[in-house]
């Protein structure tokens, strides 16, 4: 018996997506499928959940783990598609959104794919393999001034401009190991003790620019006001700062215009969750609901 991933929150996302039967709900980050199986768990089978994925290796998991539920639907597109998504599946109105950011752990473990410091690997990092752009031509080809800016604007690092010097410097990197190694020659050694790994905030700042994902998830949060039904509800869960910014501003930006905010503050896993998943411990889930 194959062993998932255990999706976070799954209490508060089935509170506050309201599940019922009937209804028809959309996983906009599919992965493993482990927030889509606990919908349709929830439900018994008798609601549709549209499952929405860039990476068409990790789909295929999702589509092996819920091939008994007839009315689950696995797309291969980035969620920022979905508009385009429903229209072709002929979906007028949504009952629900359900955005889990950040990186699964089935990529963070996946060594061939380059998000992780702990594998030596090719410098990839794309969710969709057929994507341009990879972490390898972020690192050799963009400029200081940019490496600069993605380090500090996306990885809020405190040593971008030093290590960006030393990328430049140290030209060309082609494995993760040479990327930690270029960071480690920099980064002031009292810091590289904490609880966070130096490197920590380099890769994620090159992993959010390599998917452009504050991007896509700025498009995909204004696309579904547009499908989501009355007493629809969104729910999102983030793991960075930059990506909570972007949800609290479009939620307060809306309300009053049609969307109700569910949380005035962002809820967070608990305990027993943050032991069994460490990397739980930087969520946060918010919600709104469409009036």
């Amino acid at each position: 018996m194959k062993i998932y991933h255990k999706s976070i929150m799954v209490d508060k996302v089935l509170e506050f997506l309201n599940i019922q039967p009937g209804k028809i709900f959309v996983d906009c980050t599919l992965g493993e499928g482990g927030h889509s199986f606990e919908i349709l768990k929830a439900c018994k089978g008798k609601c549709t959940v549209i499952g929405i994925d860039a990476d068409p290796e990790i789909i295929e998991v999702a589509r092996e783990r819920l091939k008994d539920y007839p009315n689950f639907i696995a797309v291969n597109r980035r969620f920022s598609d979905l508009n385009e998504i429903l229209r072709e599946l002929k979906i007028e109105k949504v009952d629900g959104f359900l955005f889990d950011l950040g990186i699964s752990s089935y990529h963070l473990d996946r060594p061939d794919r380059g998000f992780s410091f702990r594998f030596d690997a090719p410098l990839d990092m794309r969710m969709d393999r057929n994507g341009e752009l990879t972490a390898e031509y972020v690192v050799n080809r963009y400029s200081k001034k940019d490496l600069e800016r993605i380090l500090r604007e996306y990885g809020e690092e405190p040593f971008a401009k030093r290590i960006a010097n030393s990328i430049i410097k140290n030209r060309p990197i082609k494995t993760t190991k040479e990327l930690v190694e270029v960071i480690s020659k920099v980064y002031p050694r009292k810091y590289k003790n904490s609880r966070i790994h130096f490197a920590t905030r380099t890769f994620m700042a090159i992993r959010i620019e390599v998917n452009r994902e504050l991007q896509e998830l700025q498009k995909a949060l204004l696309k579904s006001l547009d499908f989501l039904n009355q007493g629809g509800r969104i729910v999102v869960i983030t793991f960075h700062s930059l990506e909570d910014r972007i949800v609290k501003r479009f939620f307060k930006e809306n309300e009053g215009k049609g969307l109700k905010i569910l949380t005035k503050k962002p809820l967070y896993p608990n305990e027993e969750e943050i032991f069994e998943n460490p990397r739980a411990r930087s969520a946060k889930l918010r919600a709104a609901e469409k009036e």
